[in-house]
């Protein structure tokens, strides 16, 4: 698999706040358009309406910005003591896909998505390898995460803050909560959040029976005073957690916060207390989500997050992915090649991404001929318009009614809750009938083709491309990337051409065991030597 070779990104991942790397450049859409023409740029007074599905009214609802014309999204990341997942990608995805519709269509759009390095699962990996510093651990995997967004195209986030360095906005918010009566400390140092007394929770996103309910806080219920109550804050277990994951202040014991409480803490930090969209897996809605609308509503007495936008599983084979089956394929392991990698993104850019998605052979084969036949298009464009830039749409159908109507439909389907199967019909339309005209022109070469029409729809390729995100090379990894340069790099060292020099001459003066001796030098320094008849020896590196 090709990942990036930038050595500025792995700077950009190890940073202290990771920061994002320049975004590609999406045109903004005023309306549907009517030719291939970039419109001038939207203003809040023109800005289309976008309907999303709102997992918190269970509806598709008009999106309504808090600022008009400007949108916040904060993103649920990943724990990074792995490599990341299929699944999980499906999710970052869907918040590509979010952020370029809204983009297009002229919004401005901050999005903030988290970084967990710290947590259970990350302390008992660094325990297990014998790791110093968690540290190590966390920076290793951010760094492969930021690789792989930047294989599937993904646009960053403006910030990835880590958790680990907001423990003090996370300590502030728990004392808030207490002030506000939601939270309370446990004789062992914990502090938990009393969710009995919040109002409405467990039925924001969720349907909770209360009576069937059982704690989720395994050991624990016997340090909270209900049993559905979530830790905010677990207390330092000597023997178990470590002295490079825990943090202690005037008023909370050492320890370290509770996996619910950084997104609350870094969402109020970046976008304020209450944001436009929040997104995530469906698995996130509970008991994840719910905890972070109990905490920040708790804490501010403000709405916490207008519209809620949850994306499907993505199952293997119609089975649920999970390491206990067997099926649990990350990233790297499901798309070894470039060509994979493309077509996984176009497998999940292409879906309603409210539902499951099916990773199967077949799919991924399906999605890479779709591209085959995208890209074969696009090849014929280019090589038909040459240099020509500026055609005359003249009576060109394809220019003037074809190309504007699947414009038209493409768009109309971006704004219905980003109804990309609608969307790829659409797309579609345009690489069919661009066939149907190379076919027209084949059967009888005296035929002119309509370069008016193909300019056309190169041009609308393009357009659509903004949301897709399809018509890019995957980047390598920085280990492939020296792996090339060193496959590449035929140069032979001074010191070894002066003993060629040296052994030719020996073998000139039929000194065989100096030239035998010189060889065996060469080869010692990484280097065959071959003589050739009548000319000079050839030197290759070894095993090249």
């Amino acid at each position: 698999m090709k990942f990036s070779t930038s050595i500025a990104l792995l700077v950009w991942a190890c940073s202290t706040s990771i920061e994002a790397f320049t975004s590609p450049s999406i045109h903004h859409r005023t309306a549907q358009p009517t030719t291939t023409t970039t419109p001038l740029k939207a203003t809040a007074d023109t800005l289309p309406e976008i309907t999303l599905f709102n997992s918190k009214s269970r509806n598709k609802e008009p999106l309504r910005p808090l600022e008009p014309g400007k949108i916040s999204i904060y993103t649920c990341g990943p724990t990074v003591y792995d490599f990341a997942h299929v699944g999980n990608f499906r999710a970052f995805l869907t918040y590509d896909l979010l952020k370029r519709v809204l983009m297009y269509f002229g919004y401005d759009v901050t999005h903030i998505c988290n970084l967990t390095d710290v947590d259970d699962k990350i302390i008992n990996r660094a325990n297990e390898q014998g790791i110093d510093n968690v540290l190590d651990l966390t920076t290793k995997y951010e760094e492969l995460f930021m690789n792989d967004l930047q294989a599937l195209n993904i646009i960053p986030a403006e910030k990835y803050p880590r958790a680990t360095e907001h423990i003090p906005e996370m300590m502030e918010m728990i004392l808030k909560l207490e002030e506000n009566d939601l939270a309370y400390e446990s004789k062992d140092g914990s502090w938990w959040f009393a969710t009995d007394k919040k109002e409405g929770y467990g039925e924001q996103l969720v349907n909770l029976n209360w009576d069937e309910m059982e704690t989720t806080e395994r050991g624990e219920s016997d340090l909270k005073r209900t049993p559905q109550d979530f830790c905010l804050w677990k207390a330092f277990k000597p023997g178990i957690d470590r002295d490079d994951a825990a943090w202690e202040s005037d008023r909370i014991k050492k320890g370290r916060p509770g996996w619910h409480l950084e997104c609350s803490a870094m969402s109020k930090k970046y976008l304020g207390d209450t944001i436009d969209i929040h997104g995530g897996g469906v698995d996130l809605k509970f008991p994840h989500h719910e905890n972070e609308i109990a905490q920040s509503e708790g804490a501010s007495g403000e709405p916490f997050c207008n519209c809620w936008v949850h994306n499907g599983f993505v199952n293997i084979d119609n089975e649920k992915m999970s390491k206990s089956l067997g099926n649990f394929l990350t990233l790297r392991t499901a798309c070894a090649a470039p060509a994979d990698v493309r077509a996984y993104r176009y497998l999940v850019m292409s879906s309603l991404y409210r539902n499951s998605l099916n990773f199967t052979p077949q799919a991924m084969d399906a999605a890479k001929s779709a591209l085959k036949r995208i890209d074969k298009v696009r090849n014929q464009i280019s090589e038909a318009l040459g240099e020509e830039k500026n055609v005359d749409a003249g009576d060109s159908a394809l220019a003037t009614e074809q190309v504007p109507k699947a414009l038209a439909n493409f768009d109309a389907a971006l704004k219905d809750d980003m109804s990309m199967p609608r969307a790829s019909a659409a797309l579609f339309g345009l690489v069919k009938e661009t066939e149907k005209e190379f076919k027209r022109v084949a059967k009888d070469d005296s035929v002119p083709l309509d370069k008016a029409g193909l300019k056309s729809v190169w041009n609308a390729l393009n357009q659509m491309d903004e949301i897709f995100g399809i018509f890019y090379q995957v980047p390598m990894t920085e280990e492939e990337a020296a792996q090339e340069a060193a496959a590449e790099d035929t140069t032979v060292p001074e010191e070894v051409m002066e003993l060629v020099v040296q052994r030719t001459e020996a073998k000139d003066g039929k000194d065989w065991d100096l030239a035998d001796s010189l060889r065996s030098r060469i080869l010692e320094l990484g280097f065959n030597v071959k003589d050739v008849k009548g000319g000079e020896p050839e030197v290759t590196p070894i095993g090249k």
